[in-house]
């Protein structure tokens, strides 16, 4: 591939990329001509993923990691390395509903456990990332998929909270990072046609259906070029930013 978006070289890295919205923005990137490391709790799906990414012409590999763990992070980012000799981007994309309760009935160990599955796995994720960017000195990509549920808020807190915590945590990045010619961004993806999402009951996906403008749910190949314009030179000046992929369900009026 050639042209403005041309990953050719180009090493990315996707947590939680071995299903579901996290091996969609790998496809794009494998489109795009880049080599994409998958981090992910189950081997056999790493495998799986990484055999599609394969037949599309690039070099890809999975690596068990448990992102919840720091120790397993920097083990996972040390045989990455190895593999591949660099990393140009890092998508931290596992996540999790995390403690379904009501508000009311979330006991501290159920905040917590909300937390570390969706906030402190991604800092860890991104804070390994942005110290290989640095000994590499040649600046690098840092994108972390949120949730429009952290601009809406959905019953329950904690899955909301910790999605609209990441999307500050970018801009902080953003402001942090610049010098160093490192981008930080989030993705806010509503309603995408996933084997968990379509999981959900029916009226919760027809609730979506009514509040989106564009009158489809999102699918995983809406995802795609998202990822590659994210991971590519052309966002340079694109940072501290959440982008919403949504078909304008969050600004529906109702």
């Amino acid at each position: 591939m050639s042209g403005l978006f041309d990953l050719q070289g180009h090493v990315a890295l996707v947590t939680g990329g071995n299903t579901g919205l996290g091996l969609g923005m790998a496809r794009g990137l494998a489109k795009a001509g880049a080599n994409i490391a998958i981090w992910g709790r189950n081997a056999d799906r790493n495998a799986s993923a990484v055999e599609q990414l394969r037949q599309l012409g690039v070099e890809a590999e999975g690596f068990v990691c448990d992102v919840t763990d720091p120790e397993a992070i920097n083990a996972a980012m040390s045989a990455t390395i190895s593999r591949f000799g660099r990393l140009d981007s890092c998508f931290a994309n596992a996540g999790g509903s995390g403690v379904r309760k009501s508000f009311v009935d979330h006991t501290p160990a159920d905040w917590a456990s909300t937390i570390d599955l969706n906030f402190n796995s991604v800092t860890a994720t991104m804070q390994a990332a942005t110290k290989q960017f640095l000994a590499q000195g040649e600046g690098g990509k840092l994108i972390v998929s949120s949730s429009i549920a952290g601009l809406m808020g959905i019953p329950g807190g904690g899955y909301s909270a910790t999605k609209a915590a990441v999307s500050g945590l970018v801009r902080s990045l953003a402001i942090e990072l610049a010098p160093a010619g490192i981008q930080a961004n989030a993705i806010l993806p509503g309603f995408i046609e996933t084997e968990m999402s379509t999981k959900t009951p029916q009226a919760f996906q027809d609730a979506c259906m009514r509040r989106t403008a564009s009158g489809k749910l999102g699918t995983l190949e809406d995802m795609e070029g998202v990822a590659v314009f994210l991971a590519s030179q052309q966002s340079n000046l694109v940072t501290g930013h959440s982008l919403v992929i949504d078909g304008g369900q969050s600004i529906f009026p109702m």
